[in-house]
């Protein structure tokens, strides 16, 4: 962070990110003018029994997230929405409710990594495969994902699709 600090960067336009929480932790400690907008990369999904439909197992809880000034938490996608009920209608999911209790801010993680949607969406669209059926159903992924949760902001391989769904809102 000594380099944003030398070269006379604000602290409000840097965005860091990490997988570590413990380096977060570290930034906050050390240079906490530039990590009051420190991102989570949230890796817990890896972790053993894993479910977003369940936060309340979660280490550390939304709310000691919180309590301990973090501000921005990115999720993959597929933690953030769920299917509610057999009209397979895109929903926010319980670690969403939870998350937004707490008074995070949430950022996805990544939105058109799984290549083309016509085959369900892949890996990063799991939890909503059985109601992805064509590309275009990314921007009913977006109207959940800014309507419903109203997240911060999206991590995007093509900027234009979020480009084009924001213009679309105006």
């Amino acid at each position: 962070m000594g380099d944003y600090r030398e070269l006379g960067v604000s602290p409000e336009r840097v965005y860091p990110q990490s997988f570590d929480l413990e380096e977060i932790r570290f930034w906050r400690r050390y240079a906490s003018d530039y990590a009051k907008n420190a991102i989570w990369l949230d890796g817990r999904y890896k972790e053993r029994g894993f479910d977003p439909a369940h936060p309340e197992r979660l280490e550390p809880t939304m709310e000691e997230l919180a309590t301990e000034g973090l501000r921005y938490l990115s999720p993959l996608l597929w933690v953030l929405l769920a299917l509610d009920g057999e009209e397979r209608r895109i929903v926010p999911s319980a670690y969403v409710r939870a998350a937004l209790k707490a008074g995070l801010e949430l950022i996805p993680w990544t939105l058109e990594r799984s290549g083309p949607l016509s085959l369900g969406g892949g890996w990063y669209y799991q939890s909503i495969g059985a109601a992805i059926r064509s590309d275009g159903d990314v921007y009913r992924v977006l109207d959940v994902l800014v309507g419903e949760i109203g997240v911060y902001t999206v991590f995007s391989d093509w900027p234009a699709t979020v480009a084009f769904f924001d213009r679309c809102g105006q």
